[in-house]
């Protein structure tokens, strides 16, 4: 488990993701203590943060382009 998450920043969409699913994956087996849980719990956060920058930023490229198209 990484304890220091300045990782995330540069991570690809899809690295963010898998991370974030292995990080819920260690949640869901409630085999770590309290304290792993909640750094745990906090990289999901910030990975999850990641992954809504990607898809945001993905979303105005999109709408950029229909956009463009309709001019």
């Amino acid at each position: 488990m990484t304890e220091n998450n300045s990782d995330i920043e540069k991570m690809t969409y899809e690295q963010a993701r898998d991370e974030l699913t292995k990080v819920l994956s260690q949640l869901e087996q409630g085999s770590v203590t309290l304290d792993q849980s909640m750094a745990l719990w906090q990289r999901g956060e910030l990975l999850a943060q990641k992954c809504e920058q990607w898809l945001s930023g993905a979303r105005a490229k999109l709408d950029e382009v229909l956009k463009d198209k309709k001019d």
